[in-house]
């Protein structure tokens, strides 16, 4: 069973990925929230992998936005080793405030453009 607010985040999300499409110069960068972790991929939507990935699960406690700003940093480096230097970020239906824009502000200054 889904609550409102989830099946309002759905619809957004469905909105932003009619336009939002990664390929093999600029992969998507997505991002999933839940209540205690992060997660971030960057993927190629033509050939449907996952060129780099990283997640909050392994990192030590700290708070939320900490968390998400660790694995903006860790993506990017991934990212980047994987030989990719520019992405088309997608929010995944968030509002792109707190974590989210944490994650995008650390994987910016890791080095991403987008």
């Amino acid at each position: 069973m889904t609550t409102k607010k989830v099946e309002r985040r759905i619809k957004i999300k469905y909105r932003v990925r009619k336009r939002i499409s990664g390929t093999a110069e600029r992969p998507r960068l997505s991002v999933f929230r839940s209540n205690k972790q992060i997660y971030a991929q960057v993927i190629n939507d033509l050939t449907g992998t996952t060129l780099a990935s990283a997640s909050s699960l392994g990192l030590e406690k700290m708070p939320k936005k900490e968390q998400a700003a660790k694995v903006g940093e860790l993506v990017a480096a991934n990212a980047i080793a994987a030989g990719v230097s520019a992405v088309v970020f997608d929010r995944n239906g968030y509002l792109y405030h707190g974590r989210v824009k944490e994650l995008a502000d650390a994987a910016r200054n890791g080095g991403l453009k987008f």
